[in-house]
């Protein structure tokens, strides 16, 4: 498993790096827009939409709402409306997180789990699309590299010196020493990122901004690791050797987009 995990990065890291930093902001947001598009394919099994034509029905559904978004994106409010909703739902699964199995009982139902689903992918796919029209490509780049850095860290740190669990009844294998670990290795990238950046303002807050970027993106993989265990399913698909499904990879980045995205903003200000 490690071995395709490895081969899978080395394809998909350059791609990705390059794809950022050639593509046009319009076509970085189409492109990302049909990322997104596969994870709202298999959010739709998770939400009980076992059938193609159901699955397919709420991909295209999603796909709708980001051009809608993209449309609405042009108006610096709504941009502002559409980070801060998002804010409003992490806050909401943080919550699930903490109080979970008590708090299920909601997320059983197969409708409020599609919901869940939109309010997990549209504003993370809003987020990195201002992220690259607002700041540039570095900063997207930046965003990916700190979640890649924080999942690294976290999976080799937890298998040297993982001894307490972070979340039990929701991922049994997270624990507090890998996350430790992935935000130390996160923190070393923001360090050569400011260097390569040099973004404007505090440097020190730059720097926290990152480090909660971080401890956020753990919480986009708890979330879906609540889903999955809700759901029943080990992975959320199969797209990607060793790494399961596309949910699997951008799980983290749908938490982290938004803040990282929204501190940005007020720290530009």
């Amino acid at each position: 498993m490690l071995k395709q995990r490895i081969i899978t990065a080395l394809i998909l890291a350059p791609l990705t790096v390059w794809g950022i930093w050639a593509l046009s902001s319009p076509l970085f947001a189409l492109i990302l827009a049909l990322i997104f598009s596969l994870g709202g394919w298999e959010w739709a099994r998770l939400s009980g939409l076992q059938h193609t034509s159901g699955r397919l029905l709420y991909a295209a559904l999603l796909g709708g709402m980001m051009y809608g978004t993209y449309l609405l994106l042009q108006q610096e409010s709504w941009a502002a409306v559409i980070l801060v909703l998002a804010l409003m739902w992490w806050t909401l699964a943080l919550m699930s997180v903490l109080g979970y199995p008590q708090s299920s009982g909601l997320w059983r139902l197969a409708f409020a789990r599609g919901v869940a689903g939109i309010f997990i992918l549209l504003p993370a796919w809003a987020a990195m699309v201002l992220l690259h029209r607002e700041f540039g490509p570095g900063y997207v780049i930046l965003l990916i590299m700190l979640v890649w850095g924080a999942d690294i860290g976290a999976y080799f740190a937890g298998r040297a010196f993982g001894k307490h669990k972070l979340a039990p009844r929701v991922s049994p294998g997270k624990t507090r020493e890998g996350v430790l670990g992935g935000m130390l290795l996160a923190l070393a990238v923001a360090l050569v990122a400011a260097l390569w950046l040099k973004p404007a303002g505090n440097i020190t807050a730059f720097l926290l901004l990152c480090v909660l970027t971080v401890a956020i993106s753990v919480l986009g993989d708890l979330v879906e690791s609540l889903f999955k265990r809700i759901a029943d399913v080990k992975d959320s698909g199969d797209l990607l050797p060793g790494h399961g499904g596309v949910m699997d990879r951008i799980d983290s980045l749908t938490a982290a987009a938004p803040i990282f995205t929204l501190g940005l903003v007020w720290l530009s200000r």
